[in-house]
């Protein structure tokens, strides 16, 4: 006889309302953006898919694919070096180079969701240098701890720089630094000092990466990435130029850290990034929704396409020699 399969675990399986939350907060933002482009429409004479149509055709797309290539690219290589960095800290000694392919590779997979991504890049690591799943799936913890902190910082930077022009729920963002910031305090006194010592927890393989790590290294993440968000700030105020609407770098700088701190939730809420350029910029309802989905999609699916470019190497090195010299 075989054995039953054990009973399903109903405690583990998500409520309904946590499984519709995100759908109806989709559908609340898609129904306000409708709200808001019908009446700007109306008052423009025309129909919807006129008054968006219009808007498309007054771009100039070659400059703004001029604009967002670049950027693109560049994130890519921040993006790998952070992975390289906290990779050669806890994992294996690799080359920058030997992290592109992977890491080009699992954008294809974070179109679905980041957390795939991610976890791709573990069983990549795995699989060719050897390194044990749950050390590979601390530094990939690690990395999204460190990206929560990074948004959470240039956030609470916009947010001081620009509050009084925001609506008042962001007002919670600079009190959810505070608490994030003895969070990490509790947090490097379990895994880095003495409240923590002797634990069975804090020696555990998954949190490799958090015994090994001081506040040094969660700021030099946080450092690293910066720079992509800098370049962010330039190129959007740029495109939003070829939108027809002006924004000041200061403007940008305040603003783009909390939107790409909402566009970081995931799943569906993601729709909120959208909405949000609306409310920050009243009175072009058109041109910043298509500006919000144009440039959150494209970002997604060039970076996308830069993982096909390595999608061939990656699968060679993963499912192919054995020897990592091999591939080199």
């Amino acid at each position: 006889m075989t054995a039953a399969p054990p009973p399903e675990d109903r405690s583990m399986r998500p409520r309904a309302w946590q499984q519709a939350l995100p759908w109806a907060i989709t559908l609340v933002c898609f129904a306000y953006l409708y709200t808001r482009l019908a009446g700007a429409a109306a008052r423009e004479g025309t129909d919807l898919v006129g008054y968006l149509g219009a808007i498309f055709a007054r771009v100039s797309w070659t400059r703004w694919l001029l604009l967002m290539i670049p950027y693109s690219a560049f994130f890519f290589l921040v993006d790998s070096l952070v992975v390289w960095r906290v990779v050669t800290w806890f994992n294996a000694p690799l080359r920058y180079s030997d992290i592109l392919p992977i890491r080009g590779s699992s954008y294809i997979l974070s179109i679905l969701n980041e957390q795939v991504g991610k976890g791709a890049m573990g069983l990549y690591l795995n699989r060719r240098y050897g390194v044990p799943g749950w050390e590979v799936g601390s530094s990939m913890i690690f990395i999204m701890f460190c990206e929560f902190y990074y948004l959470l910082s240039w956030a609470t930077a916009g947010y001081l720089l620009r509050g009084a022009e925001l609506p008042a729920v962001f007002a919670a963002i600079p009190w959810l630094a505070c608490a994030a910031i003895g969070f990490l305090a509790l947090w490097l006194a379990f895994f880095r000092g003495p409240l923590g010592r002797g634990r069975a927890l804090r020696e555990r393989p998954l949190f490799k990466s958090f015994r090994e790590s001081g506040l040094a290294r969660y700021l030099t993440i946080i450092v690293l990435r910066s720079p992509a968000l800098l370049a962010a700030v330039v190129v959007y105020k740029q495109a939003l130029g070829l939108f027809g609407v002006e924004a000041s770098y200061a403007q940008m700088l305040g603003y783009l850290p909390i939107i790409f701190f909402g566009a970081a939730t995931p799943g569906p809420m993601r729709t909120v990034a959208i909405t949000l350029w609306v409310i920050l910029f009243p009175g072009n309802e058109g041109e910043m929704t298509t500006f919000g989905f144009v440039q959150h999609n494209f970002f997604i699916f060039f970076n996308a396409a830069i993982g096909l470019l390595f999608l061939r190497r990656a699968n060679r090195e993963l499912f192919g020699a054995t020897d990592p010299a091999d591939a080199r």
